[in-house]
């Protein structure tokens, strides 16, 4: 992973347009949001990078057709082809050319006004190889907010949902700069939206999935009285590194060969357990489930949380296929809820790393049922009613590897070699993210990315260290 505190370069910077849809759209409304956009710790800004070599040396085996659109695009101006995309493809995602308001009792809505997404095109004066193709850059957010810039809202018309930054580089290759508002897409919302301004980009005159808008699906009534929180937040286990504002961002790579040890040690643990075994009697237990227990035992003991009291994660799950009747194709708003585990410190600390799989297996399960997810809109619609949030009392965890964020959204030079996070100052949260594509040695790896107290961070990355797989391994090493 490349260091880029030392990297030299210069941006600059061009101004700001407005890119409105290209033909006429549903305007002088307002559309409201569901609770899950409603909630108060969704108000946050996805920033994300998206990085794509020059033509000249992207090597590409896809299909004649496409090696010919990739000629014909050579010599094309990036910036002016994703400005038209942009364009083109607000005529169907024409809310987010909208600003985004508060209605009088605080929710969120969208004014469908048609004013534009503010769009910037930069120039920097080096070639993407020289920043190693931005990997590692999102430890250094000084750094990757270059690549990025944000629009300031206006209290009379609200705040924009979408903003875009095109940086074109020497080299002919350039990157895609988007801050997103949480509140109006998930990951896999953003996903769609993207992939559909890369379709429209390669000449079709549709995306090949419709955006729908239909927000009043997981629209819940807030019950009266308290909140019921799965834990007492009052007995969760403390740190003495909170509160603090002297934070680090890391971001660690998990190959496959690691995962697969740790599986293996997992699997191993839970012979003779009939209870989780499959219809062929083999334990399963995927990637996610040991990845998360060991990351999840990993940050209690970084942060050095009190073993007498509870733990809590939270792991977001996409309920688009969960909901019966399942959500139409297209959603694009937030469409998750938080599955929640409970375990002491203790536990969590000394007990077999299987035994906390388990139970992660399990909340997943149970968080699948239109009980649980309407139960859990209620309670988010309480607790924005109260003004409550939760802030410093869990792990918050979402798994953005499978929800499309870098598979070959192609404008003409091929799909991205790179996506970057840019992560927000959150100690609560962890994201595993899928590998660049210019690493061999990472295809079936996992980015996993954290923030966490300057003084956890050497810890944490003792613990994930001790993932990586020597020759002189020891089977029980990591489940201990």
């Amino acid at each position: 992973m490349a260091n880029h505190n030392n990297t030299s370069f210069s941006i600059e910077k061009k101004k700001v347009v407005l890119v409105k849809p290209s033909k006429t759209t549903p305007s002088s409304h307002a559309l409201p949001l569901s609770t899950i956009d409603n909630d108060l710790s969704l108000r946050v800004l996805y920033r994300t990078i998206y990085v794509y070599k020059s033509n000249n040396i992207f090597s590409t085996t896809q299909d004649h057709h496409d090696r010919e659109r990739k000629t014909d695009n050579k010599q094309a101006d990036p910036a002016s082809l994703i400005e038209k995309a942009l364009s083109d493809v607000l005529v169907f995602y024409y809310p987010l050319a909208g600003m985004m308001t508060r209605q009088s009792d605080g929710k969120l809505q969208i004014n469908c006004n048609a004013i534009g997404v503010p769009f910037l095109v930069a120039n920097a004066d080096c070639q993407l190889s020289y920043l190693d193709y931005l990997d590692g850059i999102e430890v250094d957010v000084k750094t990757a907010q270059k690549f990025l810039f944000d629009f300031p809202s206006d209290p009379n018309e609200g705040e924009h949902p979408l903003v875009v930054q095109v940086t074109k580089f020497a080299c002919g290759g350039f990157t895609i700069g988007m801050v997103l508002s949480h509140s109006i897409c998930d990951g896999s919302g953003a996903a769609q939206f993207f992939q559909a301004m890369a379709e429209l980009a390669s000449g079709k005159s549709e995306p090949s999935i419709k955006p729908v808008w239909e927000r009043q699906i997981l629209v819940a009534k807030a019950p009266p009285g308290p909140p019921k929180f799965i834990v007492d937040p009052a007995s969760l286990a403390t740190s003495p590194f909170l509160p603090t504002d002297d934070i680090l961002h890391a971001c660690f790579n998990v190959n496959a060969e690691s995962i697969k040890r740790l599986r293996m040690d997992l699997t191993k643990e839970c012979e003779g357990d009939h209870v989780h075994q499959t219809d062929q009697g083999n334990f399963n237990l995927t990637t996610f489930e040991v990845l998360t227990a060991y990351v999840w035992r990993s940050r209690f003991r970084a942060m050095k949380l009190s073993p007498d009291a509870k733990t809590l994660i939270s792991l977001a799950m996409n309920i688009r296929r969960h909901l019966n009747p399942p959500m139409p194709d297209g959603y694009y708003g937030n469409a998750f809820v938080n599955a929640n585990a409970v375990l002491t410190g203790k536990d969590l600390n000394e007990k077999p790393l299987s035994e906390t799989a388990k139970v992660i297996k399990e909340c997943k399960k149970s968080s699948s049922t239109n009980e649980y997810i309407y139960t859990t809109l209620e309670l988010v619609a309480r607790m924005r009613e109260l003004n409550i949030m939760l802030e410093g009392v869990a792990l918050e965890l979402t798994d953005c590897r499978q929800i499309g964020l870098i598979k070959d959204i192609d404008f003409g030079w091929g799909g991205p070699v790179n996506l970057v996070l840019v992560p927000c100052d959150n100690v609560d949260l962890c994201l595993f993210w899928p590998p660049n594509n210019m690493d061999p040695s990472m295809k079936g790896g996992v980015r996993v990315h954290v923030t966490l107290p300057r003084a956890a961070m050497p810890k944490f990355k003792e613990e994930m260290d001790a993932l990586k797989v020597q020759e002189d391994h020891n089977d029980n090493a990591l489940c201990s």
